[in-house]
């Protein structure tokens, strides 16, 4: 058998393989959202095409990444987005949301545009920390530097709440470096939940295990049940979430 016989099995085996993990999986649901899938000569696993939803971006990267051989996977998906928006209609609300936010007021904001940076907030005095915003095919990049996980969390999740977002890339540096852990996890999610004005975070616990979020508590109807989800899965670095809430009756 050839080498290049021997390559073509192995790649119809991985795709295999990984499509296979995928159909079991009912949130990233092949059927409504088809994925193109390859395997690469550089031995990693292409995952290409659109998806319903963060938690479905997350869970095929990840089955697909537990897949024995290949050396990792290239990410190509892009979240349906909850309406159209341009990239320079994306850009300018992820920058009225970062400089809306309190928690973020010691950081310099800018915009990176056909690559000229262009300073919207200066830092407060003597501060290091800057946000670079760069926005394209409705990717949203944040570049710089924050001063703790809480921070480069929520300006991620401020970016993915704009509705024409269908990516977002976190590179902020934390500095001075900071060690994550299950209960950095636990603060941003419980932080992002009572900021999010459409969620009653009053009655919802939170705990982290693994990287593994868990919600459990009331919530008054099916939708905040789902929105308090999709919220502690825009949290950068959240593996999984357990939905446990319950609606109130």
């Amino acid at each position: 058998m050839s080498d290049e016989k021997d390559g073509e099995s192995a790649r119809e085996r991985i795709v295999r393989q990984v499509r296979g993990a995928l159909e079991f999986e009912t949130r990233v649901n092949l059927h409504r959202y088809p994925l193109h899938i390859d395997y690469l000569d550089d031995q990693t696993i292409l995952l290409e095409g659109e998806v319903e939803s963060v938690a479905a971006k997350r869970i095929a990267l990840e089955r697909a990444g537990a897949i024995p051989g290949p050396r990792g996977v290239v990410d190509r998906l892009k979240v349906a987005p909850a309406r159209p928006m341009g990239d320079g209609e994306i850009r300018d609300a992820v920058r009225d949301a970062l400089v809306g936010e309190l928690a973020l007021s010691q950081c310099a904001i800018a915009i990176r545009d056909a690559r000229v940076l262009k300073t919207v907030r200066e830092a407060v005095k003597d501060s290091p920390y800057l946000i670079e915003i760069a926005v394209d095919d409705a990717t949203v990049t944040l570049d710089g530097r924050v001063r703790s996980l809480e921070q480069k969390r929520l300006a991620g999740v401020l970016a993915w709440w704009v509705p024409g977002t269908r990516d977002v890339v976190n590179g902020l540096e934390v500095f001075p470096e900071q060690e994550d852990n299950d209960g950095e996890i636990t603060d941003a999610v419980r932080a992002v939940l009572e900021k999010d004005k459409l969620v009653d975070a009053g009655q919802i616990r939170v705990s982290t295990r693994n990287a593994v979020v868990t919600l459990e508590g009331l919530v008054i109807d099916e939708r905040q049940r789902e929105m308090a989800e999709a919220d502690a899965w825009y949290v950068f670095g959240v593996n999984d979430v357990m939905n446990r809430l319950e609606v109130r009756t």
